[in-house]
């Protein structure tokens, strides 16, 4: 989309929050809400876009990186103020400039492409978002003439018993024609309770030139959510997660109870998987098709592989492969990767380890800081001892080995390929291949020993 520049409004300080997190990094659905805002954006492919930054204003920078450029609004007097910040960057540049809320995640990209469309087809010099909704208080009314025309947008403070029954409503985002934009923003005074400049003003300021101010109507009222407060920032993410649920649902995949399951927007699912009640896929997850996720399973920026099944678990961080099952109950922690065909079962708990095609740990075991081959067993109550009280260690279980139930690996340690320990070892030396250590005391048992001790 040639010629187009944006500009996000990103410089409130969100007090109504009631946080210490600047407001438009709240995250919806596991994304700051700003950053929905560039990402939308950004699909229109604008020339330039520009965030106009106030408090938190390094943490919203360092948190979009180089997805905008960035003005640094001082002193925060009013909307109007903000968007005259990026003079020094587009004032003089041709083109059109749609200008959106940092807290207004919900609008897709397809409507302001609509917005946009609309504007250039109008020959406007303005151009409002607007929506319908059946209970507009507190907003701004939008007044059209008999042939459909804006004649003014009349905030409900000024607005007439009349004009407060309109249903048509400012949403807070406009287009404009860029430079007309900021000669109107020249003229914009302050002489009002707050002494602030706002935006809306320009909008009379062209009118009263001649110009044509138009608008465009969303037929989702929910796109047009600001999110001032943690009420708002909950039904955002309710609208959010369930479009991101009907997305993947369209893509192939089941979902049995969208209302109980969540999903982070960047989060890429195959087809055929099933995610079941209370999961959560959180960050940049992929996880392939035909899988079984949950219930209640959380996966965190992790890469599940075909046809595995996650029941009722933990995933953090890691890779698990293809054909494997992981749980109930079990947690794998960073920088662990699972290999295929892999059995990791109940209170099992996985960190930092790889574990090799085929191996398994059924139940009731913790692997730290391991290199696991191939078709290896632990059984049991199973504990790979990594950390002394100052450093981890390695241990390594190469292809084949079989560890006994309630054994000790203490690290660092080799245990050979094919090898066996013994149920109830304590292993602290390496173990060579094919075979079998035992490191337990000798059984003795002491005849009587009870009575006796009952008649003491």
């Amino acid at each position: 989309m040639s010629n187009t520049y944006a500009i996000v409004l990103a410089a409130g300080q969100g007090t109504r929050m009631k946080s210490d997190l600047y407001k438009v990094l709240h995250p919806v659905c596991g994304k700051p809400m700003v950053a929905h805002v560039i990402d939308n954006i950004s699909h229109l492919g604008a020339n330039r876009i520009v965030t106009i930054v106030g408090h938190g204003a390094e943490k919203v920078e360092e948190t979009l990186g180089s997805t905008s450029e960035y003005v640094l609004q001082q002193e925060q007097l009013g909307t109007a103020h903000a968007v005259q910040q990026a003079e020094k960057l587009i004032g003089d540049l041709e083109g059109t400039t749609i200008i959106v809320c940092g807290d207004t995640p919900l609008i897709r990209s397809t409507t302001m492409e609509k917005l946009i469309e609309h504007h250039k087809q109008s020959a406007a010099k303005a151009t409002i978002l607007t929506a319908f909704t059946e209970d507009p208080t507190g907003y701004g009314r939008i007044i059209r003439g008999e042939n459909g025309q804006v004649l003014r947008n009349v905030e409900q403070k000024d607005a007439t018993i009349e004009e407060q029954q309109v249903k048509e409503i400012n949403t807070g985002t406009y287009c404009f024609d860029n430079q007309a934009l900021f000669e109107a923003l020249k003229k914009v005074r302050n002489d009002n309770a707050q002494g602030e400049y706002y935006l809306p003003d320009v909008l009379g300021i062209l009118r009263e030139e001649g110009a044509l101010v138009t608008a465009y109507a969303t037929e989702d009222f929910s796109e047009t959510l600001g999110i001032n407060d943690r009420v708002v920032l909950s039904e955002a993410e309710r609208v959010m997660r369930l479009r991101i649920a009907e997305s993947h649902m369209r893509n192939g995949v089941t979902i049995i109870s969208p209302e109980n399951t969540y999903i982070s927007a960047d989060a890429k699912i195959g087809r055929d998987t099933v995610l079941q009640p209370g999961s959560m896929i959180e960050g940049s997850t992929v996880i392939g098709s035909g899988c079984i996720i949950g219930p209640n399973s959380q996966i965190t920026d992790s890469t599940i592989g075909d046809r595995t099944k996650i029941h009722s678990s933990v995933v953090i961080d890691s890779k698990v492969g293809m054909d494997t099952t992981v749980g109930p109950f079990a947690h794998i922690r960073p920088e662990s990767d699972l290999g295929n065909h892999v059995r990791i079962g109940n209170f099992v708990e996985v960190k930092k380890s790889t574990f090799g095609e085929g191996s398994k740990a059924a139940h009731l075991s913790y692997i730290g800081d391991a290199n696991v081959g191939s078709n290896v067993n632990f059984g049991c109550g199973t504990i790979v001892v990594n950390y002394d009280g100052k450093k981890k260690h390695v241990t390594t279980v190469e292809d084949e080995a079989f560890i006994g139930c309630n054994a000790n690996l203490v690290a660092p340690v080799e245990i050979g390929k094919g090898a066996y320990v013994a149920a109830g070892s304590t292993v602290t030396k390496n173990v060579p291949a094919d075979s079998l250590a035992i490191g337990r005391a000798r059984q003795e048992n002491k005849d009587g020993y009870v009575s006796k001790l009952k008649l003491n």
